[in-house]
């Protein structure tokens, strides 16, 4: 037995590490193939800002002259100087059932991130500094991911912690059926009594409620030791990917007169139609991705934030009346709130409120250099 572990720098080594899933998840019905385009764009700073905020590197480990496993770990600078810590990050682990593999890899990105002076090891965190593929699969194995979830083999957990890296945090997933709530007038009435509205993402006028977004996150996101609102240039992104793929009557910009107060964001689950592609949409993926799109049946509520001074006047009961409103109009039959840090004891309420079942487990793990 010989195992490798490589720095990505060719274009073998490239398309190596983007393939290997197909290995690891060979014959897995739960499995959702990514697209090869995507995570080519994922893996590339060219394409992916958040690789730009400090260096990273890509590892790929061979055993026995096959891809066997896969890594890429991190700085994030902006953070760093944010927040005053030295955490590095990884991402995008994968590996055979093999602790020698896993092992060999974990340990490439522990030196590389002390190299780059950090002094804690976190992740799996997400490869583009936001939901997508953030955390461990640790709960909830019975049932593909929902649009931007991670999914693993219940082994890697025993992989990573043989290492040394513990929980540092989870996050929870919520699975909601949707149904009109018992008093929807409830939240009419609070519009009308504190005088905000709830209007559609314009896509006419992207700039203008990207601004508004920001402000409203720069207002009301907490001050979680690992997280951070977005930049201008992250929401540059953001708003790429809601032009393309955003359909406007699930996302709402609450306002008080012109002073965005609130927004929430919820997209179809469209994991649905990408099971059946294997990773391509071309020649043919387009046309078997506009097929299943019209037949999904479920949601991602991704976020909901709510200006400080607005959290106690029906803000959040709107946005999820005229969400369930519009989901029952398109045929959604239920949908997947998250991710919720477990510490969130407000947003884990609102999502029990609402009807969700906590069905899924997400942890992250940390480690001292």
């Amino acid at each position: 037995m010989s195992i490798s572990i490589r720095i990505v720098s060719t274009n073998r080594e490239r398309r190596d590490f983007i393939r290997l899933p197909w290995r690891i998840y060979a014959g897995d019905p739960n499995w959702v193939p990514p697209l090869l385009s995507k995570m080519r764009n994922t893996i590339d700073a060219k394409t992916n800002g958040y690789l730009r905020k400090g260096p990273h590197r890509l590892f790929i480990a061979y055993k026995d002259g096959q891809p066997a496993g896969r890594i890429m770990a991190g700085v994030d600078e902006r953070m760093h100087e944010a927040k005053h810590s030295k955490d590095g990050w990884f991402a995008l682990f994968e590996s055979l059932d093999d602790f020698e593999v896993a092992r060999g890899l974990l340990e490439a990105a522990y030196a590389f991130l002390h190299e780059a002076g950090c002094d804690k090891m976190r992740g799996p965190l997400s490869p583009t500094g936001d939901d997508n593929y953030r955390g461990l699969l640790y709960e909830g194995f019975d049932s593909p991911p929902v649009l931007m979830d991670s999914y693993n083999p219940k082994y890697y957990d025993d992989l990573i912690t043989r290492f040394g890296l513990a929980k540092n945090n989870d996050y929870f997933a919520y699975r909601v059926t949707y149904r009109m709530p018992k008093n929807p007038e409830a939240a009419a009435y609070a519009q009308k009594r504190y005088g905000f509205r709830l209007d559609k993402l314009d896509k006419k006028h992207l700039g203008r409620e990207v601004k508004d977004i920001k402000t409203i996150l720069d207002r009301a996101m907490p001050e979680w030791p690992d997280q951070m609102p977005p930049s201008e240039q992250d929401l540059a992104g953001v708003a790429r990917d809601l032009k393309a793929y955003a359909d406007p009557d699930l996302i709402y910009i609450a306002r008080a007169g012109s002073e965005p107060i609130g927004f929430s964001l919820t997209m179809p689950d469209l994991n649905q139609a990408l099971i059946h592609l294997n990773g391509r949409l071309i020649p043919l993926g387009w046309l078997k991705f506009l097929y299943w799109r019209r037949r999904i049946v479920a949601l991602r509520f991704f976020v909901l934030f709510v200006v400080p001074q607005w959290r106690q006047k029906g803000v959040t009961a709107a946005i999820y009346v005229k969400t369930f409103e519009e989901a029952a109009k398109k045929g959604m039959q239920w949908g997947e709130g998250s991710t919720i840090r477990e510490e969130n004891a407000a947003m884990r309420r609102d999502a029990e409120r609402a009807g969700g079942v906590h069905y899924k487990t997400y942890r992250i793990y940390s480690k001292i250099i």
